[in-house]
């Protein structure tokens, strides 16, 4: 997100573009979250701790809701939010869920020209059921458990949750895949950049072309 925003600025792209880094303290003590919690999130929903592992998610959903302030034309997360991600792609991709069809065409798009390759997961309302709290409103991992079912989905259906609240399109990218490099690539090990090349492709693309809003 950081060498995003740098580089648009950089190649000066005439677009706005916001960058939102949510960052907490995630060191064991006194005050941790404990499975059983209910945090309540900026958008007032409460989130039902089942898993302190899956806490990534938990300030990405703040980070959505505060993204509306900005009234965007569109909205893009990027996390490496599950390993489920690496068993259902392997490393060559990331993975990518939203609610806006024209929106996956154009990132698989501009993932195929930039390199960053991302491959789609469903969004349907069908998958709701995943994220019904039974005590609070949302619970951080699908409320069978932590299920070895839908994982990506899980994810991506929890920040689908609050990107409801948004009036542009959203889209999710669980891009845990490319986290390193391969041996393949003929690159240094360690991490890849991924997915800066396809987030200042869509930055570019809109810039070009600017969506209206009503």
């Amino acid at each position: 997100v950081l060498h995003t925003v740098a580089l648009a600025a950089k190649l000066k792209l005439k677009a706005n573009v916001v960058g939102l880094i949510p960052t907490v303290e995630n060191m064991p003590s006194q005050n941790a979250v404990r499975p059983g919690d209910m945090l309540k999130s900026m958008s007032g929903r409460y989130i039902e701790v089942l898993n302190t592992d899956a806490e990534g998610r938990v300030i990405l959903s703040d980070g959505i809701t505060y993204a509306k302030k900005f009234n965007p034309a569109v909205v893009i997360d990027v996390a490496t939010l599950t390993g489920a991600s690496l068993t259902a792609l392997g490393t060559e991709c990331s993975a990518v869920m939203t609610n806006d069809q024209k929106l996956e065409d154009t990132l698989r798009e501009l993932g195929e020209e930039s390199g960053d390759y991302v491959w789609p997961f469903p969004a349907w309302e069908e998958y709701e059921v995943m994220v019904k709290g039974i005590f609070g409103d949302v619970p951080n991992i699908s409320t069978d458990g932590n299920s070895r079912y839908g994982g990506v989905i899980a994810g991506g259906m929890f920040l689908r949750e609050f990107a409801k609240d948004l009036d542009c399109p959203w889209a999710h990218i669980d891009m845990a895949p490319r986290m390193t490099s391969t041996p393949g690539e003929h690159l240094a090990k360690g991490a890849v950049g991924a997915p800066v090349r396809l987030l200042l492709a869509v930055v570019e693309n809109y810039a070009n072309n600017p969506p209206r809003k009503n």
